[in-house]
């Protein structure tokens, strides 16, 4: 029975995988077109679908709005229902509809015209009223549905969804579309924060920052990082410069040989020419190169190498990125 199911699940990915590699042999002038179309269009994208299709048709909507083109959902059974009033002459109207002949869409497509917007289509009948009507016919029919019945829309979904996905892939590199722009429309949770948070954002600073002349002894070093609740010391010259840090790990290193640690100079035992970050970098960033050094913290400093902060992996944390 095991290998039976199995062989049915690889048997339904068959179906889906050949659906999309269908679709790659028809793209040509009409898929160009579309993007053209929507490029120059004033208006919004409106996307509409029903049923199965129509949760399709509401990815692609959350899609296009989420990579810069402003887009919204229609339901094509609500549009005429009092919902078309959303819709204006300005607007290009994507439908996806793998029939493309519902009674829906016969009452719908008249009104559009009238409205005065531009039709994309995306269907699995290129002879459909659909479209007819349509400005762009974008062909994505498939041979048969993973469904035994063939009416679950399977494979037929699967080859909206690879199309919608294409057209708004296409658009976000067409527009110029950046990383930055991305972040924009993403600004909560990790994505957001990965994208958006800089070091100087969350670093350590004033007290909880300890920063330390050279010559100070290793005992006052570490009363200044106990006092600061941090992990290590920032150690500077006499300029204000940086020289080196001083962490947990550089005591371990010295404790066991050197009984009379506590009485050195923080100088003579700290970690020279540390990595440093500047706090204008992504938080991520600094993130990979703490993971890349394995090390916990790092100092901030500015253009002249003088520490403006200390970044402690335990920040990273509280702020989401790990």
């Amino acid at each position: 029975m095991k290998i039976n199911i199995i062989k049915r699940a690889k048997e339904v990915l068959d179906i889906e995988a050949q659906a999309i590699s269908l679709l790659k042999k028809r793209l040509g002038g009409n898929f160009a077109k579309a993007i053209e179309l929507i490029l120059k269009t004033k208006g919004r994208v409106v996307v509409s679908g029903m049923g199965k299709t129509g949760i399709i048709a509401q990815k692609f909507s959350a899609t296009l709005a989420s990579t810069g083109t402003p887009s919204l959902f229609l339901h094509t059974a609500e549009a005429i229902h009092g919902d078309l009033g959303k819709v204006t002459g300005e607007d290009i109207v994507i439908i996806l509809s793998n029939s493309g002949s519902t009674e829906e869409m016969k009452q719908l497509l008249p009104l559009l015209k009238k409205i005065g917007s531009a039709i994309i289509s995306l269907t699995g009948n290129p002879k459909s009223i659909l479209a007819k009507y349509s400005d762009v016919v974008l062909d994505v029919s498939v041979k048969k549905e993973a469904c035994p019945f063939g009416l679950a829309p399977t494979a037929s979904t699967t080859a909206a969804l690879a199309m919608s996905d294409a057209l708004a892939i296409c658009l976000l590199e067409q527009k110029g579309f950046k990383e930055k722009d991305f972040a924009f429309f993403h600004p909560g949770g990790a994505l957001g924060r990965r994208l958006l948070l800089k070091v100087e954002d969350i670093m350590r600073t004033g007290g909880a920052n300890p920063i330390v002349d050279e010559n100070k002894k290793v005992s006052q070093v570490l009363l200044a990082i106990t006092r600061s609740r941090a992990g290590s010391a920032t150690v500077i010259d006499k300029k204000g410069k940086l020289k080196g840090i001083f962490t947990d790990g550089d005591l371990r290193r010295h404790l066991e040989s050197d009984k009379n640690l506590t009485r050195r100079l923080v100088s003579e035992v700290m970690t020279k020419n540390p990595t440093v970050v500047n706090k204008d970098m992504l938080a991520a960033e600094a993130m990979r190169i703490l993971q890349a050094k394995r090390i916990d913290e790092i100092p901030v400093v500015d253009k002249d190498m003088r520490p403006v902060g200390l970044l402690d992996i335990q920040d990273l944390l509280k702020a989401g990125l790990i």
